[in-house]
């Protein structure tokens, strides 16, 4: 997953996690396809239906503030987000994103610079962000965190290495 590419989905800043994944569904809707349904449904309710795999939301300052509700990272992921930018986020939230296997990346100087609809591709190995040609540059995030990502969040990256673990003390 070093590379993403898609279209940008733009919204402003203190798009809080109610928002993204509405709280009155956090204890009755668990299914990753049901989530994915759900994502954005009162700031943007054509979100779930025309969104595509790869596609990038990005974000003003303080995205992902509110509670610490991680369904809110999880229903873009299952949504085929490929990434989040934003001039800013939440530090739960951000840390939820990693959580899920969802790249956050803070790139306050990229949020003027696109529209909604526009493509832009995503290097997490390099630091670069290229739209039109143009190359913006974040640091690149360290091996772990693109495991984390590789392995489609935290939680399937511990069992990865705990087995890959286990399997090496057979030997």
């Amino acid at each position: 997953m070093s590379e993403i590419t898609g279209r940008i989905w733009k919204y402003g800043d203190n798009i809080n996690t109610d928002v993204i994944f509405p709280g009155k569904y956090t204890y009755t809707v668990t299914d990753p396809g049901e989530m994915a349904k759900l994502a954005l449904e009162d700031l943007d309710p054509e979100f779930s239906t025309l969104v595509q795999n790869g596609d990038i939301v990005l974000g003003g300052k303080n995205f992902g503030c509110g509670s610490s509700r991680e369904q809110a990272a999880f229903c873009l992921k299952y949504a085929g987000v490929g990434a989040v930018i934003a001039k800013s986020f939440s530090r739960l939230y951000y840390r939820n994103c990693i959580n899920a296997g969802l790249p956050a990346l803070v790139l306050p100087q990229l949020y003027d610079q696109l529209n909604k609809g526009e493509r832009i591709e995503i290097r997490l190995d390099r630091g670069i962000v290229v739209h039109k040609g143009v190359e913006y540059h974040f640091p690149p995030l360290p091996e772990e965190i693109i495991d984390i990502f590789n392995h489609g969040g935290l939680i399937p990256h511990i069992r990865k290495i705990l087995k890959t673990d286990s399997m090496q003390r057979k030997e």
